[in-house]
């Protein structure tokens, strides 16, 4: 469980290393380091009625080292530009005993969605690692029903308004989503989301080098669209551990099989459609807790058909998959299921993927595998910026 959280927050950092992402179109700068403080203040959100005993008002603090992009990369300018960087964040969570203190570090991608030199409206998203001091254990603390496992998966959702107020300080207001969830990896696993307002100051490190305001635009490099019109047929394997000891006294294994098939329309978005077969162990014993009878191990195969969307930037893309089940007899939480896979090129066809499968927003399991993609290109013009 721990090396495959290890392995998405490795992922992960491959966005802020610019080295690994592509080639370099200008020589690297060091003058465009922030730093940030923010203190946040919000409440933990009950969307489990089990889960209203924890409500309550608490602050929170965040400090991050960042990166002010100006077009060293192609997909800094695709992207109006972004903030990217690392971030550190805390909260008491209200001195509940049952779920203590959470812990968390994750790399953030700030994308400004309106902006000029001194002002923007930003979208800001992280995903690492969190900790939880407390965690539910059946006899020691059996009231903490939120999450099993002191180590999960951190994610952070703000929108964020930034007002630049001199050349070396910013003043930031936002407001946002901050979750902890294992992926049922250990259970109980509702997860905590805490919703909060902010604000807090960045602060150059140094004075910022002049390309930050005029930007540059690099030329195309390895790994980007070129304006070729092809179809890309990926197949895609993740492996799942779910640590049901505490419930079924047992753990059990899943395994997802997946093929896409998608069109790119633009440097940053794909369009396309879907399949999955999905294997996962536990459902056998949910059954038989419903005194279904399985006769075979394909009945509970479960086969979906969904749509697809993905977000490039580069190696690395965001795919998101939404779609229902067709087959398979347990299906009790919903024939409605979604999939939000992050994947990395490790060459030109050959990608490592972390999937996070969900039914109606509850995470079912994080599986963790190995892809390949097969282009067909029908044609050839090459659009020229």
């Amino acid at each position: 469980m721990h090396t495959g959280k290890l392995i998405s927050l490795i992922l992960l950092f491959a966005l802020i290393d610019n080295d690994i992402i592509a080639q370099p179109a200008k020589p690297a700068t060091n003058h465009n380091l922030t730093t940030e403080f923010n203190i946040q203040y919000g409440l933990l959100m009950s969307h489990h009625l089990e889960l209203d005993v924890f409500r309550s008002h608490f602050p929170a603090f965040e400090i991050s080292l960042q990166k002010t992009t100006f077009g060293k990369y192609r997909w800094e300018a695709e992207y109006a530009y972004p903030i990217i960087g690392i971030n550190l964040w805390y909260s008491g969570l209200g001195g509940r005993s049952e779920i203590g203190s959470a812990f968390a570090v994750y790399p953030t991608i700030n994308f400004p969605l309106i902006s000029d030199n001194k002002l923007s409206l930003n979208f800001k998203l992280g995903i690492g690692l969190g900790y939880l001091t407390n965690r539910f254990h059946r006899i020691d603390n059996y009231k903490n029903f939120a999450i099993g496992s002191h180590l999960n998966i951190a994610a952070s959702l703000f929108f964020e308004f930034r007002r630049r107020v001199s050349k070396m300080l910013t003043m930031t207001a936002g407001m946002g989503l901050t979750h902890f969830s294992n992926g049922s990896m250990k259970t109980p696993n509702y997860g905590l989301n805490i919703l909060t307002a902010s604000i807090g100051v960045t602060s150059y490190l140094n004075n910022p080098n002049s390309s930050l305001d005029r930007k540059i635009l690099p030329e195309l490099y390895s790994f980007e669209f070129d304006g070729r019109k092809y179809l890309s047929l990926e197949f895609a394997t993740a492996l799942a551990f779910k640590d049901m000891s505490g419930e079924y006294g047992k753990s059990f294994y899943v395994l997802g099989a997946f093929a896409n098939i998608m069109a790119q329309v633009s440097y940053k978005s794909k369009f396309g459609f879907g399949l999955d077969l999905t294997h996962d162990g536990s459902d056998k014993i949910l059954l038989e807790r419903r005194y279904v009878t399985v006769t075979n191990n394909l009945q509970l195969t479960k086969i979906g058909v969904n749509i697809a969307y993905e977000l490039v930037m580069d190696r690395l893309s965001f795919l998101f998959n939404v779609g229902f089940y067709v087959s398979g007899l347990e299906r009790s939480e919903s024939d409605i299921y979604q999939r939000l896979t992050l994947k990395y090129f490790i060459t030109k066809n050959l990608f490592a993927n972390m999937a996070l499968s969900a039914h109606l927003g509850r995470a079912e399991y994080v599986g963790f595998g190995l892809g390949y993609r097969v282009n067909f290109i029908y044609k050839r013009k090459i659009k020229h910026n």
